[in-house]
């Protein structure tokens, strides 16, 4: 019974860490991932998907043990938006209203690191993290330059629950700074390294509690 209720905790965790990324991608990316704020978006954006990329992927990884579940849980997490874009395609917004973003390169670097390091945690954490952070910033840059033409999208559906503060507005590049690809690579680099750790942590905490 113990063993099925620690299966289940921790099966229920991956679910709801999932379910929670898709929910921050509509949230933080705002429709059409990011552009309706331009590059002060990209940036929080950035930061906020390698974080909660690498919370799921290292725990789910430490805890099948196996190299690879990290890519596997980025899939999850990517066909979760791809369902979410269809539930805004059934309200008659168009189909590439939200761009998916691209976890999965950055989690076979996490799964790779896991792999080459001989399943070193420690190093996972280190260097898989450093590397999901400063990745997923520039793979979502080359999908955001694929999408066709999105702030005259954002103008054209502007989200009806929306205050006036919020609306679209112009993009201001350069303003604040010129790299927003290297802001959120580096940012995301420091950060997923200890969110990873907090992962790794609560694949440890969970154990313990079930075991009480």
């Amino acid at each position: 019974v113990m063993v099925w209720l620690r299966r289940t905790t921790h099966y229920l965790f991956i679910v709801v860490v999932a379910v929670n990324s898709t929910l921050l991608t509509i949230n933080a990316g705002d429709y059409i991932f990011y552009t309706d704020w331009a590059w002060t978006s990209f940036v929080v954006f950035s930061i906020s998907q390698s974080t909660m990329l690498v919370v799921g992927a290292i725990y789910y990884m430490l805890f099948t043990g196996v190299p690879g579940t990290a890519t596997y849980y980025a899939t999850i997490m990517t066909i979760y938006t791809w369902v979410a874009k269809g539930a805004w395609f059934a309200l008659g917004y168009p189909y590439d209203f939200i761009v998916t973003p691209v976890w999965i390169p950055s989690a076979m670097l996490l799964d790779l690191t896991y792999w080459a390091t001989r399943r070193n945690k420690h190093a996972a954490i280190i260097i898989g993290g450093t590397l999901v952070g400063l990745s997923l910033p520039i793979f979502n840059m080359i999908n955001l330059l694929l999408v066709r033409d999105p702030l005259e999208m954002a103008f054209k559906y502007p989200r009806p629950t929306l205050p006036p503060y919020m609306t679209p507005i112009e993009p201001q590049v350069g303003k604040f700074y010129n790299s927003p690809v290297a802001l959120g690579s580096g940012a995301g680099a420091v950060l997923s390294v200890p969110i990873a750790a907090l992962g790794a942590k609560l694949n440890t905490w969970t154990y313990r509690w079930m075991a009480a």
